[in-house]
């Protein structure tokens, strides 16, 4: 992302956390737009309003009025193409698997190092998804409890599985289709298809989905 330049709302009832979050944004040169909002339902309010939607939205989980749960449920309906990063103290190993099965992007506490919120930012809009390394042991070890029946996993074929490992290791469609030597709408089409056969809702759910089934290991 070069030369281009990315709006973001930080979605956050504390207003001093708030202001602290945006003189860091401000530092990204990346970054363009910053926008606030207290709760979700003012969040909402703001994306109604804008005539440009914002490319990622940092989004706090415990806010009055509305929380970042029933939020992110309404923006996954009304805006599918804004990205969110959760951003959050809340680190229950259950909340986290299940915030990424309704669809976030992103998840990331607020003890993070600023280098890792820059990071997270440009490779959730560039990769559609950022997790800690942490977290995809997290999500593993969610899906190897013991009684867990094991789920039957739909066929793959080998050239999905291949794109699906492209797509784990963080490399964008054109990238993908360069190294395999195929066009970037077939990518796509197989992109579409492991989709849909994972059940996932967008590459943060498929890329989670793969590493807690073990279909790929990210390191």
């Amino acid at each position: 992302m070069k030369d281009e330049r990315i709006s973001v709302v930080i979605a956050d009832d504390h207003k001093l956390f708030r202001k602290g979050i945006r003189a860091l944004l401000e530092e990204f040169q990346f970054i363009e737009k910053i926008y606030e909002a207290g709760n979700g339902l003012e969040l909402l309010e703001l994306l109604k309003l804008l005539d440009l939607l914002p490319q990622v939205i940092l989004l706090d989980i415990q806010m009055p009025v509305m929380d970042g749960i029933e939020a992110h449920k309404l923006i996954r309906k009304l805006y599918p193409q804004v990205k969110v990063i959760v951003l959050t103290m809340e680190d229950d190993e259950q909340f986290i698997t299940y915030m990424i099965s309704e669809g976030v992007n992103g998840y990331l506490l607020k003890n993070a190092e600023p280098e890792e919120l820059e990071g997270a930012i440009q490779k959730v809009y560039i990769n559609d998804f950022y997790f800690p390394a942490d977290m995809s042991n997290l999500v593993i070890k969610s899906g190897s409890q013991k009684n867990v029946e094991k789920p039957v996993l739909p066929e793959f074929s080998e050239r999905e599985l291949e794109v699906l490992a492209l797509i784990c290791s963080a490399f964008t469609a054109p990238e993908i289709a360069a190294r395999l030597n195929i066009s970037r709408r077939t990518v796509e089409g197989h992109r579409n298809k492991l989709l849909q056969k994972s059940g996932t809702k967008n590459i943060a759910g498929l890329v989670m989905y793969a590493v807690k089934n073990k279909l790929v290991f990210l390191q």
